[in-house]
């Protein structure tokens, strides 16, 4: 019997959305690629220097609300 994207679709729509979210998310997971181990080591020295400098009073934050609505100025252009 020949499964269709329609088919597996229609059941998953049945499914309670705590449900279809684990699947959405597995299904996700499946075609990601595997992080480098280098890239991953590289984003977490990053993080902790960000985390270092704000704490340090180096640097500033950008309130969520004006970074969504400068991005959706630009993408109105």
């Amino acid at each position: 019997m020949l499964i269709t994207v329609d088919t597996v679709a229609a059941e998953a729509m049945q499914l309670p959305e705590d449900q279809r979210m684990t699947l959405a998310h597995r299904l996700i997971a499946s075609v990601e690629p595997h992080p480098d181990p280098a890239v991953e080591a590289a984003w977490d020295h990053e993080i902790r220097e960000r985390i270092r400098r704000y704490d340090g009073g180096k640097s500033t934050t950008i309130a969520a609300s004006q970074v969504f609505k400068e991005l959706d100025q630009r993408i109105a252009r």
